[in-house]
């Protein structure tokens, strides 16, 4: 959920760093909302009282993740990570095979992404540029129902706390607790009627709130025109046009592997992308793994002193990141989970030859 993470650009290692918003936009109902923090231990110490689980913690994700595909809404999002503070405005519709987005920057520069299925461009009207990109993942906690095989339950636990008002609506207050210190865990606030989620916390030790993403305003079953949206997609007239074209390859065609796997997560893709320049090889491979929730991304690229500074590690809200020379190459792991789960994917990695 909200991811950069798994659903990162592809880039040189200075280019994986996010603005808020398109931070935003990766980490929210259909747009992709990303793992959040919560470490068990800390969990019992701090969380509110919590009852048994009327639904199982696959049935609780799976209505969530069906609930921010299927509805129609338009709301404001607002999300916070320290001192930093971000707002879009996001309109959404579907009709029952097709769903498109819309999500309009409030804060810092003006960005306008609009999504129709795995297709995405993003508009930035003061350079009048504008990305086109293609993007696999839908829904609230993407990868959760492209996992092989269910491991959730072995990985995380739910409870229930209550229900509150978010945005004027009633909501269920769900907690997901991981059972191990590889994975964050969730505070989440779903819709009553329709399962959607409203609200979301990311809690580090101690139960200290790393990011919170929420509506502030939310019309639910809003009346938004599919047909706009594709108007407003289309229209890049006057705009400089930037493309992507995703190249699905695999580790082992690349030339890497994991000595051992990292508990629960599993290999979901493995890409390059190439620019409209017709050069590849100027972006890194993107090696994505998941538990189901929580998403990693393993950036790897011939190492380059010029670029490639000290290794190092860096956080942003919920988000961390480190950075490692693996011989004649640099990693770049990426993805909302404890510092100690990337370090075990860049302890693993090996090249093959």
């Amino acid at each position: 959920m909200l991811l950069r993470s798994a659903e990162a650009d592809m880039g040189s290692g200075a280019s994986l760093g996010m603005s808020s918003a398109r931070k935003a936009w990766t980490r929210w109902p259909v747009v992709g909302l990303l793992a959040l923090g919560l470490w068990q231990s800390s969990f019992a110490q701090t969380a509110p009282a919590t009852s048994p689980s009327s639904r199982s913690i696959t049935e609780w994700l799976t209505r969530m993740h069906e609930a921010s595909r299927l509805r129609a809404y338009t709301g404001t999002l607002v999300v916070s990570a320290g001192s930093a503070m971000s707002a879009s405005r996001i309109w959404h519709v579907c009709d029952g095979t097709q769903q498109m987005e819309r999500v309009e920057t409030l804060t810092g520069a003006p960005r306008s992404t609009i999504r129709h299925n795995n297709d995405v461009i993003t508009f930035a009207p003061d350079h009048k540029v504008a990305w086109v990109d293609k993007r696999e993942s839908l829904g609230v906690f993407p990868e959760l129902l492209r996992t092989p095989s269910n491991a959730i339950p072995d990985f995380y636990s739910v409870s229930e706390s209550g229900v509150e008002r978010v945005a004027g609506h009633l909501a269920d207050v769900v907690q997901i607790a991981p059972r191990d210190p590889l994975r964050f865990g969730y505070r989440i606030w779903s819709e009553k009627k329709t399962g959607l989620v409203v609200k979301l916390q990311t809690l580090g030790e101690q139960g200290s709130v790393l990011e919170q993403v929420a509506f502030s305003e939310l019309q639910l079953d809003a009346p938004v025109r599919m047909d706009k949206l594709k108007r407003l997609m289309g229209d890049t007239k006057g705009y400089e046009v930037h493309r992507q074209t995703l190249r699905k390859t695999t580790p082992e065609a690349e030339g890497w592997r994991l000595k051992e796997p990292v508990p629960g997560f599993q290999s979901m893709s493995c890409h390059t992308r190439e620019d409209d320049t017709g050069v590849s090889g100027a972006a890194p491979m993107q090696w994505v793994f998941s538990d189901g929730l929580a998403s990693v991304s393993l950036f790897v690229e011939p190492f380059d002193p010029q670029r490639h500074g000290t290794e190092k590690s860096a956080v942003t809200g919920a988000t961390h990141s480190l950075t490692k020379r693996i011989g004649t190459y640099w990693l770049t792991a990426l993805g909302e989970v404890p510092p100690a789960t990337l370090k075990r994917f860049a302890s693993v990695l090996e090249r093959t030859r």
